[in-house]
């Protein structure tokens, strides 16, 4: 009998609550307040972020040129923690007006952030290594690199993990944590070393002379050839030819192609001009004396 009339009085009251003009009153001002924190959430994402767009976009004027490529990456990756920082600044504020006491909730985030962080803290550093990666562009979608000792062509950066593809077709798949040494080939201009071998017989300086006339005006001939190559000179003396090496500047990755057609066109002078490319000989010596025996 007792707790039916405490049930009963604690629906009485909770009636006259319902009923209360100030229980309401409190509510609306409290959901206005939470829905003019979330619209100045609003503005302030898209103030800072036509102000973040505005200043990449205004670069172009500047001394300082960063590629589009790394323009973009930064805009993106900043308007993101922008608006991730303010939308949770938004959300704490809204609790706060909602009568939650932030201390606890902040101390259970900070320890689950902590324990996560012990848990995974190999996805953490890959996290931070692709970060760092993407904003000092390191290398981009495109660029041939050596990783770890492998070589291939980027296809993909991601905050996580990088994937490169090499020239048999594999996909190798490197969490950017792992990352601890990586040659780009893709920035700077390559060199192009050709060594050309020819006959002892031969005389070398009428095939340096006969070089120089054929490469002369390759770099107009082949487009990734950045300027005119070098004859260099003899460069070595092996068992059975004589070395001389030519360079060419070019392109970046570009010195693999444009070595193979300078030999194409050496190649056809050389057949055009008689000169000998070396190849493997044999000498047959004979006993005369053992003949001569022989004979008798």
């Amino acid at each position: 009998m007792e707790n039916v009339e405490t049930a009963k009085s604690a629906g009485e009251k909770l009636f006259a609550a319902f009923l209360n003009v100030d229980f309401w009153i409190n509510i609306g001002f409290t959901l206005l307040e939470i829905g003019l924190v979330l619209l100045i959430a609003r503005v302030l994402v898209a103030m800072v972020s036509k102000g973040v767009n505005k200043v990449f976009t205004s670069r172009h004027g500047n001394r300082i040129q960063l590629e589009q490529r790394r323009i973009d990456t930064m805009r993106v990756l900043i308007n993101n923690v922008v608006s991730y920082s303010i939308y949770f600044i938004a959300l704490l504020i809204a609790l706060k007006q909602v009568g939650i006491d932030l201390q606890p909730v902040l101390v259970s985030a900070g320890v689950l952030g902590l324990a996560v962080g012990f848990g995974a803290q190999s996805l953490v550093k890959d996290v931070i290594t692709g970060f760092f990666i993407i904003f000092e562009d390191q290398f981009a979608v495109g660029d041939v690199v050596t990783i770890n000792n492998v070589t291939g062509t980027v296809m993909v950066i991601g905050l996580r993990i990088t994937k490169l593809k090499s020239w048999t077709g594999e996909v190798h798949i490197f969490p950017n944590g792992t990352i601890q040494q990586v040659t780009n080939f893709s920035i700077q201009n390559s060199l192009a070393v050709i060594d050309i071998s020819v006959a002892y017989e031969e005389d070398i300086e009428h095939v340096e002379q006969i070089l120089k006339e054929v490469i002369a005006n390759m770099d107009n001939e082949i487009e990734d050839i950045l300027s005119t190559p070098q004859v260099l000179g003899l460069q070595a003396l092996g068992p059975s030819e004589v070395i001389i090496r030519v360079t060419a500047e070019c392109k970046p990755n570009t010195h693999v192609p444009v070595s193979r057609k300078i030999r194409a066109k050496v190649k056809a002078e050389f057949d055009r001009r008689g000169i000998e490319i070396p190849y493997p000989k044999t000498v047959m010596v004979g006993n005369s004396k053992k003949t001569g025996a022989n004979e008798g």
